[in-house]
């Protein structure tokens, strides 16, 4: 935020931009936004619909939710599998940012990396649902 604001303040009254604020800018992004990615999703702060929630039984619910951190945890770690692979590839390469040459592999690897993590969090989410309960059984009021 810093940064964006310095140089929105430098091109509106020196006329002049920080030098590379848009790559960097793009950078710390990825770091937040993947950095993130594991802590939403143990948290289960994610956005959802739940508006049909009480209407349905538990076992549906119960299999929603198996169903959405399999496929959460398949897409993950495919996508992590497809970034580490990326990565090499930028690394071989020697792929960098246009204006200020910062080796873009390192992010790739580390987005790799997060998302991998991202996806054992979904797997480790299904030892922790709750057991389903059977009709009339619940907590005593």
């Amino acid at each position: 935020m810093a940064l964006t604001f310095f140089d929105v303040l430098g091109r509106k009254f020196a006329s002049h931009s920080i030098p590379g604020s848009l790559e960097l800018t793009e950078l710390l992004m990825v770091v937040v936004i993947f950095g993130a990615l594991p802590l939403v999703s143990r948290r289960g702060e994610h956005v959802e619909f739940d508006s049909l929630d009480p209407y349905l039984p538990a076992w549906v619910r119960r299999a929603q939710a198996v169903l959405v951190h399999l496929l959460c945890a398949a897409v993950l770690l495919g996508l992590a599998w497809l970034m580490w692979r990326t990565g090499g590839q930028f690394l071989e390469t020697g792929e960098t940012t246009a204006q200020l040459q910062i080796l873009k592999a390192p992010f790739i690897y580390g987005m790799g990396v997060l998302c991998g993590l991202t996806g054992l969090v979904h797997l480790a989410a299904l030892r922790e649902l709750p057991a389903e309960r059977a009709e009339g059984e619940g907590a005593a009021l």
